[in-house]
């Protein structure tokens, strides 16, 4: 089973992706920000965040590079789900290394393409 960590500041999203994932199987985890997110990552076994940009404390950005730049889990797959549509904010979170993007909203469809992809389904 994989276990998936959700980082937004929305609890209406978290609680959607929880909805969508658990069903099909994955454990998912929780933090409402990029700080409280790094420390799951410091402590927990992962096989996939999922993470917002617009966060208070520190942003989706932040939390990816220092995702990369730590080494717990310094190489999981790393999904961006944000309202952001910019070329330049995609091609800030590439740089970091943030392993795909989706937008908000998300079907649970696409989300479990993305998934499937990332995880190596």
């Amino acid at each position: 089973m994989a276990t998936i960590l959700l980082v937004d500041d929305s609890t209406a999203i978290r609680n959607m992706l929880k909805a969508t994932l658990e069903p099909s199987g994955y454990r998912t985890l929780e933090a409402s920000g990029g700080r409280a997110g790094l420390e799951i990552v410091r402590n927990q076994q992962l096989d996939l965040v999922i993470c917002d940009q617009n966060m208070p404390g520190l942003d989706g950005l932040g939390m990816v590079k220092a995702i990369r730049s730590g080494s717990t889990n310094q190489n999981v797959p790393i999904l961006v789900l944000t309202t952001e549509t910019s070329d330049d904010m995609k091609s800030a979170f590439r740089a970091a290394g943030a392993s795909g993007w989706m937008s908000k909203p998300f079907t649970p469809e696409r989300l479990e393409t993305a998934l499937n992809k990332l995880l190596g389904n």
